[in-house]
């Protein structure tokens, strides 16, 4: 489920980029798959079609997905980029944290949490 935090501080375009990746890493989007239209998206989480189309571009200049004229976007088969995109993303987050002064055991112990959190909802 694709979604997106209009208070956050992460632009909107970002944030569908992220949230498609995450479907593709938890397989719920597998190779091949359709995601949703643009203008379909855009009506569903209440925003600008051009929002959508632009972090479209983005996951397609990525190699995330690929476009067919007049079908659609659809997963492409390179979940790699996917992993790796996720991988800089965290990097990025993680030295924004330790410079802001966040301990790394913290860090640690959030990261632990989730992935708690995570094996309850999963199993």
């Amino acid at each position: 489920m694709i979604t997106i935090d209009v208070m956050g501080r992460t632009p909107i375009y970002e944030q569908i980029c992220q949230s498609i990746c995450r479907e593709i890493s938890l397989g719920t989007y597998k190779e091949g798959d359709r995601i949703p239209a643009a203008r379909a998206l855009a009506k569903d989480l209440g925003l600008n079609p051009n929002t959508v189309a632009k972090a479209y571009a983005i996951l397609e200049r990525d190699g995330i997905i690929y476009s067919v004229a007049g079908r659609g976007c659809f997963v492409a088969k390179h979940k790699d980029d996917v992993d790796e995109r996720q991988t800089l993303e965290f990097r990025e987050l993680t030295k924004r944290l330790l410079a802001s002064g966040l301990d790394a055991d913290r860090l640690k112990a959030i990261i632990d949490e989730q992935d708690a959190e995570r094996g309850k909802v999963t199993k």
